[in-house]
């Protein structure tokens, strides 16, 4: 394989104040490194973009480290192998990284994932057998634990998680009502993924639509978006309910994100905990196994939107925290 002498990628150009807008990245050219012994260059042929993205945009505390200025942002990646100088790793293997918005990147293996393109698309390793799907299939299995005939409530259900969680839901016997935003993504939750009931939060009727659709109460609840639809959820919750929280989009420009429903958490006796996928890395194995398995034989369904070409990076990622993406939010490099 020929490898240029540069590549483009995009880099934080600024925190954003507010909401994202495109002045915060910048895209550039650089050189194309010389490899170390043990490095590999990567090819990117698909960028993931992710609602976490926003939170390492700012300097404030959190979980992880932010998003350095004027360094390629963060995000993971699939490509293929065009030089290595890593014995585990050989010209033309297909590897998902954590490369950022970047044409092509150098890793030194470590966090390197070897794929089997052969019977899933290149693509699917960022989405439902990726960090989002592992971030369902722990929220289900490990803070949900959601029984068959339980009823199970999953906020952004036709997002790239929670389209995974429902159907892990629905396989395991449960009743599965989703919230999402628009009558196109309900119809596709309910039709497509097989959800018995999604409700429209757009519709202004949250509240007594999740009623309606909840006659025997929620025994679990998978979180990504808080705020209005974590509040609605609580509302219903039966004794002992579990929430798995995975998100809170609705806070991502800065706005408070108040519990009006917070003495059902005692009365109500409720599990809520909050996790981060990449903690739990000593369960990615066995997950990413099952959703291969499962996404294989069509027993899970995804649906993805991409965006083309780098330089359209940015804007992808505000209709992303915008809700405009429909399923799994990819950028296409090659």
């Amino acid at each position: 394989m020929s490898i240029p002498a540069t590549y483009q990628r995009i880099v934080l150009a600024s925190r954003p104040r507010g909401p994202v807008t495109p002045e915060n990245f910048r895209l550039e050219t650089v050189p194309v490194p010389q490899l170390a012994a043990g490095e590999v260059l990567i090819r990117n042929h698909y960028l993931s973009l992710d609602p976490y993205m926003r939170g390492r945009m700012s300097a404030a505390k959190s979980y992880a480290s932010s998003q350095q200025l004027d360094q390629t942002m963060i995000g993971g990646t699939v490509g293929q192998v065009l030089a290595s100088r890593n014995e585990l790793y050989q010209v033309g293997d297909y590897v998902n990284g954590v490369l950022g918005w970047a044409e092509m990147g150098v890793s030194d293996g470590v966090l390197l994932r070897k794929l089997d393109a052969t019977r899933i698309p290149l693509s699917a390793f960022l989405g439902v057998v990726g960090m989002p799907g592992m971030a369902a299939w722990y929220g289900f299995n490990q803070i949900m634990q959601a029984a068959a005939g339980e009823t199970v409530v999953v906020s952004a259900a036709s997002g790239a998680v929670g389209s995974v969680v429902g159907q892990l839901a629905r396989l395991r016997g449960c009743r599965v009502v989703g919230i999402a935003g628009g009558q196109e993504k309900c119809d596709y939750v309910v039709r497509e993924l097989g959800f018995d009931a999604c409700v429209d939060y757009k519709a202004g009727n949250l509240e007594a639509d999740l009623a309606a659709a909840t006659p025997d109460g929620v025994d679990a609840i998978f979180e990504n978006v808080g705020g209005a639809c974590l509040d609605a959820a609580l509302a219903r919750t039966n004794a002992f309910a579990r929430v798995a929280l995975c998100g809170l989009i609705a806070g991502f420009n800065g706005g408070e994100l108040p519990i009006k429903n917070a003495r059902l958490l005692l009365i109500n006796r409720l599990t809520l905990r909050g996790f981060i996928i990449t903690e739990h890395m000593e369960y990615w194995p066995q997950g990413l196994q099952e959703l291969a398995v499962l996404v294989a034989n069509g027993q899970i369904k995804y649906r993805e939107s991409v965006a083309d070409g780098l330089a359209a990076a940015p804007e992808a990622f505000m209709g992303l925290l915008q809700g405009r993406n429909f399923g799994k939010q990819l950028v296409k490099l090659i």
